[in-house]
């Protein structure tokens, strides 16, 4: 954080100062009181299913020197009527004290997180470089990034997510981003805001928020998101894989999984190879390349970067190599795109492996009224592809007009009773697991893991 007491942060965000706290260049903020370490600030929230206040004695014992507050504690604290929104009133003000900082703001329907870690790998070879811990993206997790800039920080990188009309808005006024960057308009989220023209809105937010002198990037992968307005004074760079993009992928290749492109700029043209699974990943991959593009990283670095970037991302799209199957964990999300996306990516596979392909799908929420047709759409998908076995878990609507393909279907109504299928996979075989993060699949990739570890099978994951 910058350099400041506990007197001047009351001040800022307009609380009441009680006790004295010594505050350091190095003290963070953190809301999880078992994760604070000496010298940190706790911030009390009122959560759904717990209250904050009641652990911040816990906090204190763990070395927190300061706690932000909406009711009267032990210790030193700052009592402020609301602890999310004074947060954003501190990371706002610590935005406008760093004027040479650059803040990049990502959104999108699928990939932001991926694409953050891979503009992380490419930028902290660059300078000082903080970015998003997980797929911190709201009024609480973008404002708390903000919070770890020091002066000698060189670029933050923002995730930025919507609920409703108007959060980007407010996350992009907090962070004044000098460069915007807009993935993909889809499905996910559909279920809020009823309509993908409603959802397009919500993204073009922060393209709307950009100031005179920044950086607009907007993919290619939809019909909503290159035509996005903005103000007078914001350069525009496109991405994508065709040859009006300013950013693009030239001579794709599928190898064991991975994506192999030319990433053509325009200043040069330089070869990567992907680490991460899939060929969805490009994507990710060229918006990052655009964006550094634009922060004036070579072409070289970037592709040297994006080469050597692996993912670190939990659940997603993990790859278990158990010697005679291939595991790939993609349990942490899901919508129609992902979704799309993860098939294909296991067809690809097990056409290189010459096994049989395993589709254990769940749920994909908040969907809204059409998502009885959407995981409709997802099964006949499956069946189009030719993938050997579809297993839903506790969604019938995935099996439903199976019964003329080639597919053999599988239903169970838990992932307990799932695990079963284990023992029918042979050597060759390549299995996903997919669904939304709320059903909890990761519990049955896990238990797929272990089952075969006890079986004697070493794992190495990628």
């Amino acid at each position: 954080m910058i350099k400041m007491n506990a007197t001047q942060m009351a001040q800022i965000i307009e609380g009441k100062l009680s006790g004295e706290a010594s505050l350091q260049n190095e003290t963070e903020f953190k809301f999880d009181s078992r994760e604070i370490k000496a010298g940190d600030v706790f911030l009390a929230l009122m959560g759904e299913h717990a209250d904050g206040h009641d652990f911040v004695n816990q906090a204190l014992q763990n070395g927190a020197v300061l706690s932000i507050v909406s009711k009267s504690v032990a210790g030193a604290h700052i009592l402020v009527p609301d602890v999310v929104a004074a947060i954003g009133k501190l990371a706002k003000f610590v935005r406008d004290s760093l004027s040479e900082l650059k803040v990049i703001g990502i959104t999108g329907s699928q990939g932001k997180t991926t694409t953050k870690d891979m503009l992380n790998s490419i930028l902290s070879g660059q300078g000082e470089t903080i970015a998003a811990k997980g797929s911190f993206n709201n009024d609480l997790g973008v404002p708390l990034t903000l919070l770890r800039a020091k002066p000698s920080t060189r670029f933050c990188i923002v995730e930025m997510g919507a609920r409703h009309g108007g959060d980007i808005s407010a996350l992009a006024k907090m962070a004044t981003p000098n460069v915007g960057a807009v993935l993909k308009v889809g499905n996910a989220h559909i279920g809020e805001f009823g309509s993908r023209e409603n959802i397009a809105k919500a993204k073009g937010e922060l393209i709307n928020s950009l100031q005179s002198g920044a950086f607009a990037v907007l993919g290619t992968y939809d019909e909503f998101t290159p035509k996005m307005s903005f103000t007078a004074g914001v350069k525009k760079i496109t991405f994508g894989e065709s040859h009006e993009c300013d950013v693009r992928a030239a001579d794709i290749e599928f190898r064991g999984g991975y994506a192999h492109f030319d990433l053509v700029t325009p200043e040069s043209r330089e070869p990567v190879a992907l680490r991460v699974m899939g060929l969805h990943q490009i994507p990710n991959a060229l918006a990052a390349a655009a964006i550094s593009h634009v922060l004036n990283v070579s072409t070289q670095s970037i592709a040297a970067a994006l080469s050597e970037h692996e993912a670190n991302s939990k659940w997603r799209m993990e790859i278990h190599d158990l010697n005679e199957v291939l595991l790939i964990n993609d349990s942490y999300n899901a919508n129609p795109e992902s979704m799309e996306a993860a098939l294909k990516t296991l067809v690809l596979l097990t056409q290189e492996r010459g096994g049989r392909s395993w589709a254990f799908l769940g749920t994909m929420h908040e969907l809204g009224p059409d998502s009885v047709q959407m995981h409709k759409r997802i099964g006949h998908l499956v069946g189009e592809l030719g993938i050997d076995h579809l297993v839903s878990i506790a969604n019938r609507d995935y099996l439903d007009g199976l019964s003329q393909t080639q597919t053999q279907t599988h239903y169970f109504e838990s992932v307990t009773d799932a695990k079963s299928l284990e023992t029918a996979m042979e050597a060759g075989d390549v299995v996903l697991v997919k669904a939304s993060r709320a059903e909890h699949l990761e519990e049955l990739a896990n238990a797929f893991i272990e089952i075969r570890k006890a079986n004697g099978e070493e794992e190495n994951e990628k």
